[in-house]
């Protein structure tokens, strides 16, 4: 098993998907057409690291719209558990069920991880910023769950 993954690269239209969100409501990447998104993989809803990470997004929405950009979270949950975390943390965004992993395998997300000496396949925590016209502009592929809202931001501010 390889441990490398295949990202798309920034330039490149990003890969289009359809999925439920929290809801259960049909959401597609081309919904977001006209805005900024910023697409983040977590591992697992309600675990301390994708809950500090997602708490730091909810906190940081009115600098996000400031820069035209909305932040969607995508995991392996189903969308009853999404809902209980969206509910849990006040979470003012929505997180999409990808519980087949076809959307991380597009994006390239889905491999070989390492955790206390076991090795298993899952989501590595990898943000894609995608343009308003749909291609990737950025791609961050080393993510601080602590510091995440900052650096998207930062890097929407370093923008043309």
């Amino acid at each position: 098993m390889s441990s490398a993954l295949v990202l798309p690269e920034a330039g490149t239209q990003a890969p289009a998907f359809t999925t439920l969100n929290q809801r259960g409501e049909t959401v597609s990447l081309s919904d977001y057409q006209g805005k900024t998104l910023i697409l983040y993989f977590y591992p697992k809803a309600m675990t301390p690291g994708c809950t500090t990470q997602a708490c730091g997004l909810r906190d940081s929405q009115a600098e996000l719209a400031a820069h035209n950009a909305v932040a969607v979270g995508i995991s392996p949950d189903a969308p009853a558990r999404l809902q209980k975390f969206i509910d849990r943390d006040q979470l003012n965004f929505d997180l999409l069920s990808d519980e087949d992993h076809q959307i991380a395998e597009a994006y390239g997300v889905w491999g070989l991880k390492k955790f206390m000496g076991k090795e298993y396949l899952g989501i590595n925590r990898i943000t894609f910023i995608i343009g308003e016209d749909g291609l990737i502009q950025q791609v961050m592929p080393k993510v601080k769950t602590k510091t995440h809202h900052d650096d998207v931001i930062a890097l929407l501010a370093s923008r043309p």
